[in-house]
């Protein structure tokens, strides 16, 4: 028997996607729209801390 080689968990870079700065930008609109409805709640604030983490990087690739 031959050996395979699973893909599960395989992760694509971001940078090797053509529309990356799009993609951020929607997550980080996502990310914010569920801060803002989940306000003074840690999960509001995980949410809070995830935008924050995808502005830093869209600022990167700008």
């Amino acid at each position: 028997m031959e050996k395979q080689y699973c893909r599960v968990g395989s992760v694509t870079p971001l940078a090797a996607t053509t529309d990356a700065v799009h993609l951020l930008e929607h997550q980080y609109q996502l990310f914010l729209e569920k801060a803002s409805m989940m306000k003074n709640t840690q999960l509001g604030e995980f949410f809070e801390n995830k935008a924050q983490k995808i502005k830093k990087a869209l600022e990167n690739l700008v």
